[in-house]
């Protein structure tokens, strides 16, 4: 049933944004949870947000997550121009953090920014454009949303500052949704989708766990956890209303092999490895939660 019709889910799974390092950190958990006979890819529901587009992309289609342990996709020349502008990325927080700020001015104040810097920047082109949809299509390895499991992907229009959430009847390709959903203001550019341009769908709230709503048992997971406040991710739980839920984020040898710039390219294989190593406490924690009606997880 579609959960426009009110509808419930058994077992949802939300996944929140992380840059670079929280994608590798969240595929080497998922493979390591798979290892482990607890797979995230059997969720009635997946939400996709930044990082977690990408990740829930690989689950909900099935992907062999072991690919990624050490990725064979490297950056084209067009891609490797496309250097994290920590300027532009320092304006887009100061908005975020005003005090008394209206989230729908936020948004629109922050789409700005992004397309200020996109259209000023030779590199962010057309071409730079279709350069992050190869990397994102290599990432993910299906451009075909997943026939039978719920997959929504978040994202913010740059203009308006309006968000949207597109699932398989959105008519819109799951690369270019996923890549709009994880393209953050200063790291890349916005993507063109008929005709608007959108940006991170984490400049909607987060991991936007509310999504979720209907879920009986709900499993988030969270890249950035230990940089920001649980206050919202709290209040969109209780408006989910999940009688069971656990949350997950990375222990302190994950942190650590993060770094200090979450689109590291270097970082990548630290941090699938902790991901993966970190897999074998989380599914003790994750086995009963996750297991269906036959038994399995």
């Amino acid at each position: 049933m579609n959960r426009d019709t009110g509808a419930t889910f058994d077992r949802a799974l939300v996944l929140g944004p992380g840059g670079l390092v929280g994608t590798a950190w969240m595929t080497g958990l998922a493979a390591g949870l798979r290892r482990g006979g607890v797979d995230l890819g059997g969720a009635d529901l997946t939400v996709g947000t930044s990082a977690g587009a990408i990740v829930g992309a690989l689950l909900a289609t099935g992907q062999d997550l072991d690919r990624l342990a050490a990725p064979a996709h490297q950056p084209s020349p067009a891609a490797a121009r496309h250097k994290v502008d920590a300027a532009v990325m320092g304006a887009v927080f100061a908005v975020l953090g005003e005090a008394g700020l209206e989230p729908g001015e936020a948004r629109r104040r922050v789409g700005r920014i992004a397309l200020d810097h996109a259209d000023s920047d030779p590199d962010s082109d057309s071409d730079g454009e279709q350069a992050l949809l190869a990397g994102r299509g290599a990432l993910i390895g299906s451009n075909a949303w997943p026939p039978e499991r719920q997959l929504l992907i978040t994202a913010v229009d740059a203009v308006t500052g309006e968000p949207v959430v597109w699932d398989r009847t959105s008519g819109v390709p799951l690369v270019r949704a996923v890549a709009a959903s994880s393209t953050f203001p200063g790291a890349e550019p916005p993507v063109t989708i008929q005709g608007r341009r959108y940006m991170d769908g984490a400049l909607r709230s987060g991991a936007n766990a509310d999504l979720a709503a209907g879920a009986r048992r709900l499993v988030v997971i969270e890249p950035l956890a230990h940089l920001f406040p649980r206050e919202a991710l709290e209040q969109q739980l209780a408006a989910v209303g999940a009688q069971t839920v656990v949350t997950v984020g990375p222990d302190p040898d994950a942190v650590r092999a993060f770094g200090s710039d979450l689109y590291d390219r270097a970082n990548w294989e630290p941090a699938y490895r902790a991901g993966l190593d970190q897999a074998t406490a989380t599914a003790e924690r994750l086995r009963t939660v996750w297991k269906t009606a036959s038994g399995t997880a």
